[in-house]
């Protein structure tokens, strides 16, 4: 099976942005012979701090996402946290993700099962693997056709991730697609004086470690230069780095 490869990010922080990766994005497809889908939040609704930049909303957003596509031709993902989001946010992408910590919340799997795109279900950092089949039920039951699950490690005391790879062919077990969100596993969430802190020099690690372990896909948030990232700065893959890792990947 063909790997699915998901990259952009974080947040939509200004247009010029979203131009640069994508750019890059599509240089490696090229390159490589990838698919690879752009990701970019309109909304990050779940910070730390309610000082913390959240992106342009979900007007503004999906237009600037609408661009990238018409622009660039690349597919499109970004994630919703509200039910009435779905029906507008399906109009422009091609995968609906539902947020780790959202990844029960019944309407809002629904809402986005009802779009007839494919739905991407964060593993909520409190679940095993196995506990993963009950939103998949519940999206399919909802009329989900193609519904991918995503690894994103578990709490482990106060501000710390870890990964428990055995999650991979758990989810396999019930879905054809299971995505390593190799940036986000190396987070230490809110353990950064009001915001996420982490360490991206473990992304390649993750990401190599999900492969042993059976993973269909990968996910990497990255940019040109993470350390000035609006969101998730610490986790971010540098953009220059993500043609290689995903050569390796291949």
């Amino acid at each position: 099976m063909k790997s699915t490869f998901i990259a952009g990010p974080c947040v939509i922080e200004s247009a010029e942005l979203l131009d640069t990766v994508a750019a890059k994005l599509v240089t490696i497809n090229q390159n490589l012979g990838t698919d690879i889908i752009f990701k970019a939040s309109f909304d990050k609704a779940n910070r730390t701090s309610i000082r913390s930049f959240r992106g342009p909303g979900l007007d503004k957003g999906l237009q600037m996402l609408s661009d990238i596509k018409a622009k660039y031709g690349l597919r499109l993902l970004t994630d919703i946290h509200e039910s009435w989001q779905a029906e507008p946010v399906g109009q422009v992408v091609d995968v609906i993700q539902i947020p780790a910590f959202l990844c029960r919340q019944t309407d809002l799997l629904v809402a986005a099962a009802k779009t007839g795109k494919t739905v991407n279900i964060k593993k909520a950092q409190f679940l095993s693997g196995l506990d993963m089949r009950y939103p998949v039920e519940k999206a399919r039951d909802a009329g989900a056709k193609d519904i991918w699950l995503t690894e994103r490690g578990n709490m482990m005391g106060y501000n710390n991730l870890v990964v428990d790879f055995r999650n991979i062919p758990d989810m396999l077990e019930f879905v054809p697609t299971v995505i390593m969100d190799c940036t986000h596993s190396v987070q230490r969430p809110g353990g950064a004086d009001g915001k996420t802190g982490g360490d991206r020099r473990f992304v390649p690690q993750m990401a190599l470690a999900a492969k042993a372990f059976g993973a269909t896909g990968y996910f990497f948030e990255v940019h040109p230069d993470p350390d000035k990232g609006l969101s998730d700065a610490a986790n971010m893959l540098e953009l220059d780095k993500l043609e290689q890792l995903i050569g390796k990947l291949k």
